[in-house]
């Protein structure tokens, strides 16, 4: 009974409730999908996946593609076959790939034709009995095998705790990562993301951030598909396009996800806040801290940017600011959402007081069960029950959560801790700072201090100074960066979060 509450098939339900409600809109190719289509290629898949690849219940399926319909369609063949969908970071190197890879020993890889050179050599370096081709909609294998084959309605006994998704952590800094997703956890994120954004059959989410990761797959993505909704898919992030759909009624967007570059780029174009069709409840930011100067911009067009918390291995939301939200709490993630519990403590486990900065801890049936291939790595991950994050943070009187930074970026400077997310939003109030990390230096009197990567606004001439005078008036002095650097561009993953490790790495001497 359990399983049947935790993973049912979303879309075969709303093909018999609803079935000429469009399920997907793909903007690239131009192609639309109602409920009953959507699910007749997805059982056309399944059958796939059993009878012509012998996939069995736990058997892996990776996908190596830019953002596209077909990619839904092959998620929910893998849940009805009981096979694990990983989708792959495209953006990574085929030496950094096949770590993915090997680690998923995979029955096939559906690749996008831009991938097919990786796709080929990632075959040669570990074995995959299966490759299939996508073109988008075009004449391909994958098109072939969908047209060729007949639909079932076989859906695999799936209990709560089986893993639906392994979504990789990047493997820049070591061996990646597989985060197990469960039924449980998308069940869980569908109700928290339902109830807290106003989800319905008449939702319209715009996919922008990339499906491999849990933001493009999980806020608002599959959400959608639970409520009967409809995903408009981006193949990649345009401003220019974005804001035109965002203004499009014949897309009627209700509900976007980005991270704070996003909304930035949004900003800088003419007219942007006219004529929206969003509702203000659906636009949510997450992925990195959102500076509070743009949450202003933007509710002074009556455009309200939702901050949340989360990442892969804990559903993801674990944090969301509520619809009514007090100006003072902008700098906030929010509160803790439906399905979780949080503490904060010490290095020593013990709870900290509210005000006083101590590791985020998080329980509850939307945490991961673990890491794949890895129990080092998971018992690791976990104390005494409680997920270990790794993000510094405080809670206010009212019980809401601020994310001071992640330990790791932590570093003391004579003695004094210092957070360089603090620091970055005291720079980032700046109106000719477009964008600004802080990392720590090595300093023979201090220990260590910080040096300031600055990206200025489009015809600033603010100058370190400046920066120096301004974090002197808002910052003990321990805290100011001792280095101040202009660069054109901050580095980041495709998610948007910065890369402070090549931050960290020598640099050239400061641009002025």
């Amino acid at each position: 009974m359990a399983a049947a509450m935790v993973a049912p098939d979303w879309v075969a339900q709303h093909a018999k409730t609803s079935p000429d409600s469009l399920a997907n809109i793909d903007v690239a190719s131009g192609r639309k999908f109602t409920y009953r289509q959507f699910n007749a290629r997805v059982a056309a898949l399944t059958n796939v996946l059993l009878s012509k690849f012998g996939v069995t219940k736990g058997d892996r399926i990776v996908v190596l593609s830019r953002n596209d319909t077909d990619m839904f369609e092959i998620q929910f063949a893998c849940q009805r076959a009981g096979a694990i969908f990983i989708p792959l970071n495209w953006r990574l190197a085929v030496v950094e790939l096949d770590k993915v890879v090997s680690d998923a020993t995979p029955v096939a890889l559906f690749y996008n034709s831009d991938f097919r050179s990786a796709a080929e050599q990632l075959q040669s370096l570990t074995p995959i009995p299966h490759l299939v081709e996508l073109r988008g909609g075009q004449p391909s294998e994958y098109e072939r095998l969908i047209s060729e084959t007949s639909p079932v309605t076989y859906v695999a006994d799936r209990t709560p705790e089986d893993t639906a998704t392994l979504l990789y952590t990047s493997g820049t800094t070591g061996r990646p990562k597989g985060v197990q997703n469960t039924y449980s956890m998308a069940l869980c994120n569908a109700i928290v993301l339902g109830s807290a954004f106003r989800l319905n059959s008449s939702s319209r989410a715009l996919v922008v951030l990339p499906l491999f990761h849990t933001g493009g797959l999980n806020i608002f993505s599959n959400p959608i598909f639970f409520y009967g909704g409809t995903n408009v898919v981006l193949r990649e992030f345009d401003p220019t396009q974005v804001v035109s759909i965002l203004k499009d009624r014949e897309f009627g967007i209700s509900h976007i996800l980005a991270v704070p570059t996003i909304y930035g780029l949004l900003q800088a174009e003419a007219g942007f806040a006219q004529g929206w069709t969003t509702e203000p409840y659906g636009l949510a930011v997450s992925a990195a801290p959102c500076p509070v100067p743009l949450i202003q911009s933007y509710a002074e067009h009556g455009l309200l940017l939702r901050q949340g918390w989360g990442m892969t291995e804990v559903g993801p939301q674990a944090l969301l600011s509520p619809y009514e939200q007090r100006p003072s709490k902008y700098g906030s993630s929010g509160l803790p959402s439906m399905f979780v519990s949080t503490a904060l403590v010490d290095p020593e486990g013990q709870p900290v007081a509210d005000g006083e900065i101590g590791e985020l801890l998080v329980k509850g049936p939307s945490v991961t069960t673990g890491y794949r291939n890895q129990p080092e790595a998971t018992a690791q991950a976990f104390r005494d029950g409680w997920f270990r994050t790794g993000d510094a943070a405080y809670r206010d009187e009212d019980g809401y959560h601020f994310i001071v930074d992640r330990l790791k970026d932590m570093y003391i400077s004579g003695g004094e801790n210092v957070y360089p997310a603090e620091v970055e939003h005291v720079i980032s109030q700046l109106p000719d700072v477009a964008e600004c990390a802080v990392v720590r230096m090595s300093d023979e009197k201090w220990g260590e201090v910080g040096r300031a990567f600055i990206v200025r606004k489009g015809g600033s001439s603010i100058t370190p100074e400046i920066i120096v005078a301004h974090c002197d008036k808002h910052l003990a002095r321990f805290k100011i960066p001792k280095d101040v650097r202009f660069v054109d561009a901050l580095p980041r993953t495709a998610s948007g979060k910065i890369i402070k490790a090549q931050l960290r790495e020598p640099t050239p001497a400061a641009n002025s």
